[in-house]
């Protein structure tokens, strides 16, 4: 709903007209002649590319590259929920962050589509976790491993004890600048609702110089008070990829995590699907069957 509201116009320009959606799970019907990791009738999933989209489709289309056998525990459908949520956490925590044991790190809305993948990488990760979350999300956060839950209805996070390792912030605004300020002075702080800054262009975008130029300007309040902090600050844009696909179908395989669902809804009903997920009340993902 970002991308049809223009909201990362500058991130993704696209030429419309454009079939939305991001992430998908299906049945291979037909490959290109240089394929080779897949085969028609194979069950895949798959974070389709930045500038070609087209997942919420009865046919879609991907490069081998970016799709992955389907964890084999769930459902086709339930698999659906993964891609984009799921490389999003595991590229924050794991290559980002650098979670490793003993490292305590803050996640702010746990209960998101991102945040309850979040909650169970940075427990199979060795970390402490403490998240936010309303009273209707904290059995859910808890459920996933969350080992400390701040009720952000009734406790600000500026007045939570500091002293994390690390903070993924989900939420941006107020809750970014708060969390800035509970990550221990030479901790991190990762972000994919903040602003964008340099890094994020030359690094997630290709190298887009005169972007990185443009995202320098936009980020200097949020770097100036990481600088004020200690703490430095990243705005993650994530990659596909089939081999971090793959990493979490392993997971999702052994039982290390697991998929939540809010709701299902017919391809037919997909305006009514995106706006509930506009809304801000789903607690894990929205599919679209």
């Amino acid at each position: 709903f970002k991308m049809r509201a223009g909201m990362l116009r500058p991130v993704v320009p696209l030429k419309l007209p454009i079939v939305m959606g991001n992430e998908f799970s299906g049945v291979v019907a037909a490959v290109g002649t240089k394929v080779q990791r897949f085969k028609p009738g194979d069950a895949v999933y798959a974070r389709v590319e930045k500038g070609r989209l087209g997942a919420l489709a009865e046919l879609a289309c991907v490069d081998e590259a970016n799709a992955a056998a389907a964890p084999k525990s769930i459902d086709l459908v339930t698999a659906a929920a993964v891609p984009l949520a799921a490389l999003t956490a595991l590229q924050a925590l794991r290559d980002e962050l650098r979670v490793g044991p003993g490292h305590r790190v803050l996640i702010s809305g746990g209960a998101g589509g991102v945040g309850t993948f979040a909650i169970q990488i940075a427990k199979v990760l060795g970390a402490e976790v403490t998240t936010t979350a309303s009273p209707r999300g904290e059995a859910l956060v808890r459920a996933l491993g969350a080992d400390y839950v701040i009720d952000y209805t009734q406790t600000a996070l500026s007045a939570a004890k500091g002293g994390y390792d690390a903070g993924f912030d989900l939420i941006g605004g107020s809750t970014l600048d708060d969390m800035l300020a509970l990550v221990k002075r030479g901790g991190k702080v990762v972000s994919v609702a903040g602003v964008p800054e340099a890094q994020t262009a030359l690094q997630d975008l290709d190298g887009r110089r005169l972007l990185a130029v443009i995202f320098w300007f936009m980020s200097r309040g949020v770097r100036a008070k990481a600088s004020r902090h200690g703490v430095s600050y990243r705005y993650l844009f994530m990659h596909p990829s089939g081999a971090d696909l793959s990493s979490l179908a392993d997971l999702i395989d052994s039982g290390r995590m697991k998929v939540t669902v809010d709701r299902t809804f017919p391809l037919s009903e997909t305006p009514e699907a995106i706006a509930y997920l506009e809304s801000g009340r789903a607690k894990g993902k929205v599919l679209v069957r």
